[in-house]
């Protein structure tokens, strides 16, 4: 047979609940020519055999059944490399697929040879409510935006294969190794979301435990170190946590550490005017965002600092809103008083 125009790879793991569902939402996709490569994690429930009589009637359906378990991660890179087709699709066993998702993403891909990566919006659903997921649309601002966190849904992904240039998960950054691998991928290709929810994202009503919160919190710093090398930027540099600190809205700081941020900001956008490996305007932008919701969310004001903010900071005092401004304000002369 000859080889598909896209691969399908999609991990498996214990999820006989919902496979059939996710499995119907590929099988009728508005594209046809695509092969879906099915592994399964040594499912310990029904899986295997819901999975193989969907095989015996769809020839596109390859089931690699794995001996081990060996996690999501390292299950897509052997997806990656079996994959036969120049692009690639990424699928969750839980979620669904809108039927024009791939029609749509190779589509977008071929118009555009430049881009590597295509994702789309997605909607969650399972939960309370649905909620539609939303990431920023060109390559420039998906970029400044995964400084902060993901912006691209990992099952939402189309890819050229040799846009991969020998990249791949990361099982150390689990279960953030998408964030790793897409934040690496970005300096080598263009990345675009397609603005439309081509997918629904199941949630699930199980806890999560602390130590995966505490897993997630460690990776994602993680990744977001690594990034600041694109700034010119080691890891062990003694001002890493400021640096970081631009990045994320942290609440109930101290008029000292809000100053080391904004000092660590400049630093960042005086060293992105030299190696220009950011939207300068976009950066700014996002990055004052935060710094003003930190100032707003500050754990004491006094007199002096705003002062100095009105003083030193004058650009980005000018983008605070008067309203806020004046709650700064009164905040400052409350605590200068007492």
């Amino acid at each position: 047979m000859p080889n598909p125009q896209v691969s399908v790879i999609m991990p498996v793991y214990n999820a006989e609940k919902y496979i059939s569902e996710t499995i119907e939402s590929i099988l009728n996709q508005t594209y046809t020519d695509f092969e879906l490569l099915i592994l399964n994690d040594k499912s310990t429930d029904g899986s295997k055999e819901i999975i193989e009589k969907y095989q015996a009637k769809d020839s596109r359906i390859i089931l690699v059944d794995k001996e081990i378990n060996v996690g999501p991660a390292r299950l897509r890179n052997e997806g990656f490399e079996l994959a036969r087709a120049p692009f690639v699709a990424l699928m969750d066993a839980d979620d669904i697929a809108a039927p024009n998702r791939f029609e749509k993403q190779l589509a977008y891909l071929k118009n555009h040879p430049d881009v590597g990566v295509c994702g789309t919006w997605m909607t969650y659903f399972g939960g309370k409510k649905n909620k539609a997921i939303r990431h920023s649309e060109t390559h420039d601002a998906i970029k400044v935006s995964f400084l902060y966190s993901c912006a691209i849904g990992n099952p939402t992904v189309m890819l050229r294969k040799e846009s991969l240039s020998g990249l791949r998960f990361d099982n150390d950054y689990v279960p953030v190794e998408d964030y790793d691998l897409w934040s690496r991928l970005l300096p080598k290709t263009k990345f675009h979301n397609i603005q439309e929810s081509l997918l629904r994202y199941r949630l699930h009503p199980n806890n999560i435990s602390k130590t995966k919160i505490e897993n997630v919190n460690r990776s994602v710093k993680k990744v977001k170190i690594n990034q600041l090398s694109e700034f010119g930027i080691e890891s062990n540099d003694p001002k890493i946590e400021s640096y970081l600190g631009a990045f994320e809205v942290r609440r109930g700081l101290q008029t000292a550490e809000i100053i080391e941020i904004i000092e660590a900001s400049k630093y960042l956008k005086t060293q992105n005017g030299k190696l220009r490996n950011f939207n300068a305007a976009l950066l700014e932008k996002q990055i004052d965002k935060t710094l003003l919701r930190i100032i707003r969310n500050a754990g004491a004001n006094n007199l002096a600092f705003y002062r100095q903010l009105k003083k030193n900071e004058g650009k980005l005092f000018a983008k605070m809103r008067f309203l806020d401004k004046a709650i700064l304000y009164l905040k400052s002369v409350t605590n200068w008083k007492s």
